[in-house]
């Protein structure tokens, strides 16, 4: 992509030139002949707004001498210094608006990579993480160890009043908080139901009182096939993979109701609106007419701060579709989805290679060391290969889930193979999340015009622990690996995965230009952006993979007025501080949403009271009608299949030793959103 250098003086020129364009269309067909006939023309244009600041960050040349931006309707007309634009706005009415005369404007947050359904999931619970969570319903430390794990859990319990009320928990994760199973939850409470839903969202541990409420028992259990069967324990009250995804209809009643899906997607939409987002991405959300609907009602509306895309899940629609040829059509079908500020982007899709970074299901090639670890492929080579080329024929931009080096094989060689039998200009093929990626594969990458989206939280949270158990030192100081991406010239944007790290932009910049572990360390410095280049992987590099880099991501004149409001400039404070920095509130297309603290979240009306006067004459599971779609989704390759598009499954070696993710996000949300369709 060139990159539009606008100067003030150009700027001054382009400006100039708007306005003789906007004159002449607006004049009668007698030209103005004097400079009176020119003012008056100008006063019958729209009012511009000119907003100053101490700084404009426009992410195009960062002049810090440029204070001052000019927005007419939603649109930007141009940037510079204050002076300038009043002396060329010249007699077209205009205002000064000086509310952010102490903040820093800067073009528009972008995270290129959420899951608000998922996150709503997991934020509206008890929240018992790795990592610290600051959200709108307030802070959770994060639980180093083991110890500090179940003391905050025994600390959870004992601070809720009704003994029978569900705690839902999410955040546990064994390789920082040893092993939990039914024993040690039964410990802490033998008469309260707790559910512990892990890091990853991949594994459910239950205690005695949740499975009898649930109604899961070892008859039912014993109902599970193959795989799911193998991969449940009920004396450990224990669902991991398959496992998981077989018991959720009985526990989705309790995860799913519509009082928890609404306010977990108001919740997942504050918290991003709070870290300065105004334009979100769910690349491979859940295929669910009712979730994505339930997610319009939240996020389309014109009170929205920001504006959500979405892009389709080719590993679920290639399941049900490709055998039969209409893949493609199906997936152009999502795009009367969505409405008012949400939509589906055309001709985007997304497909998974291997497993999750956070299991140590990542396709390496090196073996792990320090523990029997496995890599897992979420769709086979032979699976994945015809589903990409079909989409590649069909001119879509393809973003691909990898974290090993083995998975950048596998997308280089397809893009090869297609770019030699088919070849296409700009196509932008995103290698998503690169937890971990050889140095020779930099170069081919950019020779391939691949794109990387990066997630750099990983190194933050996993290079200490993985440095022990799994990669190694080496590897583990390379997750991530963005250095040679930067020097071959391939763009670079970030995103959260939230859940999957801290839903905020300043923080993933953080993460980039630091690699600061949770010890300290400064894990692959060789790999640190500069503050320039990060703030870049979250506007005009974020939203050049999405392909909307000519709407937004830089101010520049024409683009959409989409700015983020800073209390202080990230090139002033030290590195070390920029997660810290203060968010004014965001600009969404010329209208202003400031943050507000007024956010509220009755935990308690979350979830079904456990009724022990009356309790149900069926066990909850089987008062919905939920498994004809739990099935759907389970054929679509949520329940780590080892050729989905066959509908045919083995054993999965990583889940025998728990690895906790080899599918994405997906199995979770498909019993979830089924429970909670039964109910609309």
């Amino acid at each position: 992509m060139t990159k539009l250098n606008v100067t003030r003086r150009t700027a001054m020129t382009i400006l100039g030139s708007a306005s003789m364009i906007a004159i002449s269309n607006a004049a009668s067909t007698q030209a103005a002949s004097s400079l009176q006939d020119f003012g008056s023309q100008l006063q019958t244009l729209p009012e511009v707004t000119v907003y100053s600041a101490q700084r404009v960050i426009t992410m195009e040349d960062n002049d810090p001498a440029i204070n001052t931006v000019a927005v007419v309707g939603d649109r930007i007309l141009a940037a510079g210094s204050r002076d300038e634009l009043v002396d060329r706005i010249g007699s077209q009415p205009f205002r000064l608006d000086d509310r952010f005369s102490e903040k820093v404007i800067i073009a528009g947050l972008i995270d290129q990579h959420v899951h608000p359904f998922l996150a709503g999931l997991t934020l509206t619970s008890e929240i018992i993480s790795i990592e610290d969570w600051n959200i709108p319903t307030g802070f959770s430390e994060a639980a180093k160890d083991g110890e500090d794990y179940r003391s905050r859990l025994e600390a959870a319990e004992a601070a809720m009043d009704d003994p029978d009320a569900l705690l839902l928990t999410w955040g546990y994760h064994h390789f920082f908080h040893g092993e939990i199973r039914r024993t040690q939850l039964d410990e802490i409470s033998r008469i309260r139901p707790i559910i512990i839903v892990h890091r990853s969202a991949h594994e459910l541990i239950l205690n005695t009182p949740a499975l009898e409420m649930l109604g899961v028992t070892q008859e039912y259990v014993d109902g599970f096939d193959g795989l799911a069967r193998e991969q449940s324990g009920f004396e450990d009250g224990y669902f991991y993979e398959a496992g998981m995804f077989a018991v959720l209809p009985a526990v989705a009643p309790v995860l799913s109701t519509p009082e928890r899906l609404g306010a977990g997607l108001r919740l997942a939409r504050e918290y991003m609106h709070r870290a300065g987002v105004t334009v979100a991405a769910e690349p491979g959300g859940v295929l669910s007419r009712p979730l994505q609907e339930a997610t319009n009602a939240v996020f389309s509306g014109p009170d929205a701060p920001l504006r959500a895309y979405f892009i389709a899940d080719g590993k679920s629609l290639a399941a049900m579709h490709f055998q039969s040829g209409s893949m493609i059509e199906e997936t152009e079908k999502l795009l009367d989805w969505g409405e008012g500020k949400t939509a589906f982007m055309p001709k985007q899709v997304k497909l998974f290679a291997d497993g999750a970074v956070y299991s140590l299901a990542m396709q390496v090639s090196e073996p792990y060391v320090g523990g029997d670890f496995h890599g897992e492929w979420i769709m086979q080579p032979d699976e994945f290969n015809p589903v990409f080329d079909a989409y590649w024929d069909a001119g879509y931009q393809i973003h691909v889930h990898q974290t090993g080096d083995l998975a950048v094989d596998l997308i280089l060689d397809a893009v090869e193979r297609n770019m030699r039998r088919m070849p296409r200009a700009d196509h932008r093929t995103t290698l998503v999340h690169f937890g971990y990626a050889r140095e020779d594969q930099a170069k081919r990458i950019a020779e391939l015009g691949c794109i990387v989206s990066g997630n750099p939280y990983y190194v933050t949270a996993l290079s200490d622990r993985y440095s022990e158990l799994g990669l190694g030192p080496e590897r583990a100081d390379d997750i991530v690996p963005l250095g040679p991406i930067k020097a071959n010239g391939t763009p670079i944007s970030f995103h959260s995965d939230v859940p999957m790290a801290p839903g905020e932009p300043l923080f993933l910049v953080w993460a980039g230009v630091n690699r600061t572990t949770v010890s300290g360390r400064v894990a692959g410095p060789e790999h640190r952006l500069s503050v320039e280049d990060a703030l870049r992987a979250v506007t005009i590099d974020a939203a050049q993979s999405l392909r909307l880099e000519d709407e937004i991501g830089s101010i520049a004149p024409g683009k959409l007025a989409n700015f983020t409001i800073l209390e202080e400039d990230p090139f002033e404070v030290e590195a070390e501080k920029i997660k810290d920095i203060g968010i004014w509130g965001t600009v969404l297309e010329g209208d202003i949403y400031p943050v507000s603290d007024d956010f509220d979240l009755d935990r308690a009306s979350l979830s079904p009271p456990r009724d022990t006067i009356n309790p149900p004459t069926k066990p909850l599971y089987a008062l919905a009608d939920v498994s004809g779609i739990a099935q759907k989704g389970m054929l679509a390759g949520c329940s780590c299949c080892a050729s989905p598009v066959a509908q045919s499954c083995t054993t999965s070696a990583a889940g025998q030793v728990s690895a906790v993710s080899c599918c994405g996000t997906n199995a979770l949300g498909w019993a979830v959103v089924s429970e909670w369709a039964s109910k609309v």
